[in-house]
């Protein structure tokens, strides 16, 4: 039997305030096309769906679209959701779906399997949606379910249960935090921030594979328990990571093999970093003009309008952040000791920049004007 691992579309989701509704119906167009090219026979979907509880009507568009699209491939597709999805909302249609389209949300069910069959036999699939302690314990009288990985422990002694009771190959689908990920910084949840508590690789013993969702970038834990990451970027911190799907393929005896399956990234991500006249220099704006671009520009000085300037140049410039090169100046006196020192209303406004400023004065030209201003002000006096 042949599974195409994938999770995380997010649908919904916007990047620095753009929408990514068209790239991602890109990109699940051409998940389709490769569960069709592979001759793939099931579609896992490991949780976070969509971006929101409460998605729009396009979110659940472009999500019926892919559903009917890959089930008319041949292949049945078993979803789960995350900890971004409501499991009402996500599942409420679960029995309204056409024969091979699998929803699974509701944990109660965690331990009764969705049976496929191949030629060597039958394959149990273990839904495990996100959980919630302090909602889902209602379930499950006597069992100290205080975490989150306390909660997921208790699923997986579940999914053996069943695995106990309905022989064949298994596959579980959860979406967690596990022990040995390396997580995308400010893109998903920290841990105590977010209520997910790392999960020992220990508790996904027993099933011949496990398919994660939650972590944004591809993650091997073990040969047999691995996230796919999401199909499209939505962080810069992201950039440098592919964007695809595993192909789990199984044999008779259980796991054979695990391929990786690259998907187009629509629009790259580039990180350009140095003075802003050297990010707006003609080469990289060559190199760059259609990419997402986060400008950090090493300027001394805040500069004017950065990002008006730099969208001037590069349409699809999503953020900017200045980052002096130079080290703070070490501030051997206080703003307090800087203004009694000072004795002339230019000697103020100096003490004043040098502290919000991190040290940095007046520059010559701007000296000019402060005098300016100063004199403007003295002859404006004298006249009243």
């Amino acid at each position: 039997m042949r599974i195409l691992h994938t999770s995380d579309w997010h649908i919904g989701r916007t990047f620095h305030g753009n929408s990514t509704m068209d790239a991602l119906a890109e990109v699940l167009e051409a998940l389709t096309e490769q569960v069709r090219e592979n001759a793939v026979d099931v579609v896992i979907v490991a949780g976070d769906v969509f971006d929101s509880a409460t998605p729009a009507g396009a979110a659940y568009t472009l999500l019926g679209d892919t559903l009917v699209a890959l089930h008319e491939t041949g292949a049945r597709v078993i979803v789960t959701s995350g900890n971004h999805d409501s499991a009402a909302r996500l599942g409420f249609q679960a029995r309204l779906l056409r024969d091979g389209i699998h929803v699974l949300t509701d944990p109660r069910a965690i331990g009764t399997p969705v049976t496929l069959t191949d030629a060597d036999g039958p394959v149990q699939f273990y839904g495990i949606p996100y959980l919630e302690p302090a909602i889902v314990r209602q379930h499950w009288n006597g069992v100290e379910l205080r975490t989150q990985a306390q909660t997921l422990a208790h699923a997986m002694d579940l999914v053996r249960a069943g695995m106990a009771e309905h022989p064949g190959r298994s596959v579980a689908i959860a979406h967690c935090f596990s022990a040995g990920v390396d997580a995308t910084i400010g893109l998903e949840r920290e841990v105590r921030q977010g209520g997910l508590d790392v999960v020992p690789l220990s508790v996904f013993d027993g099933p011949d594979y496990v398919a994660l969702g939650h972590i944004h970038g591809r993650q091997q834990i073990s040969e047999r328990v691995r996230y796919s990451g999401a199909p499209l970027h939505y962080s810069f911190g992201e950039q440098s990571k592919p964007r695809g799907s595993w192909m789990v393929d199984l044999d008779a005896a259980g796991l054979a093999s695990v391929t990786w399956l690259d998907l187009p990234v629509p629009r790259r991500l580039v990180t350009l970093t140095g003075a802003l006249d050297e990010i707006l220099s003609a080469e990289n704006v060559a190199a760059h003009a259609d990419d997402w671009v986060c400008a950090v520009y090493t300027d001394s000085l805040a500069q004017t309008e950065p990002m008006r300037r730099l969208r001037e140049r590069y349409p699809h410039c999503a953020m900017v952040m200045h980052q002096p090169a130079e080290t703070d100046r070490v501030i051997e006196r206080s703003y307090a000791d800087r203004l009694r020192g000072a004795v002339t209303d230019p000697e103020r406004i100096e003490a004043f920049l040098e502290h919000v400023r991190s040290g940095h004065g007046p520059t010559e030209r701007e000296g000019e004007l402060i005098r300016e201003v100063l004199d403007d002000r003295v002859r404006a006096d004298a006249l009243i």
